[in-house]
């Protein structure tokens, strides 16, 4: 990346590091993914359940590999017949991982979800959360920008994605539908952790996810 690009990062991350503290929350920056996938395993012990909503930047510094091949017990839902049962099991993880679709520069996150299996298992259930956040999803610090982006960018990606029928993937951006394929059902704005220890956000000098 280049080092310029790499330098605002560094303060930027110092920045949102600081909102997330005061929000009781931990936060992380990683110069690269190599880095990012050190310290998210240096946060989960040997033998811990490890689970994971849609992650695609958990998949992308290949934390979700790691976690399978290793001492660890991943509860994998693409693998179980009984989908239901996978993500009722998420509620009782030691660990989740997750990313956001957007945040803010001072520590908010903004998650979107069309189960809300990835919403609620972040907001409440296993001991701790890992979000794995690329430098491309901080917005300001408005919530509102953060929105934004979480639907007008990550949600007609996602859609996409999954190859469903919205008026996003047409488009490229949110048109409030109330589609059958809609993914934007639940919104989770997390502003504040009553449990200490248990958000971890590592921050990433690379464009992660969507």
């Amino acid at each position: 990346m280049d080092p310029i690009i790499t330098k605002r990062n560094e303060l930027l991350a110092q920045k949102v590091i600081k909102g997330l503290a005061s929000r009781n929350m931990t936060g992380y920056y990683a110069a690269t993914k190599e880095e990012a996938l050190q310290i998210a395993l240096s946060l989960i012990d040997e033998g811990n359940s490890v689970t994971m909503g849609g992650a695609m930047s958990a998949i992308e510094i290949g934390l979700v590999d790691a976690v399978k091949e290793g001492p660890y017990n991943f509860i994998d839902r693409d693998a179980w017949e009984d989908k239901r049962a996978a993500m009722l099991a998420a509620y009782d993880a030691d660990v989740f991982l997750a990313s956001v679709n957007a945040m803010t520069d001072d520590g908010v996150l903004v998650n979107i979800d069309g189960n809300a299996n990835r919403v609620s298992a972040i907001a409440q259930g296993p001991k701790k959360v890992i979000f794995i956040v690329g430098m491309n999803k901080v917005c300001g610090s408005d919530v509102d920008s953060a929105i934004k982006r979480a639907r007008n960018v990550a949600a007609p990606t996602n859609a996409q994605r999954f190859g469903l029928s919205t008026p996003c993937t047409k488009t490229g951006a949110c048109a409030n539908c109330k589609s059958p394929d809609t993914i934007c059902c639940q919104f989770l704005i997390t502003r504040y952790s009553r449990h200490a220890g248990r958000i971890h956000v590592i921050l990433v000098n690379d464009n992660l996810g969507f």
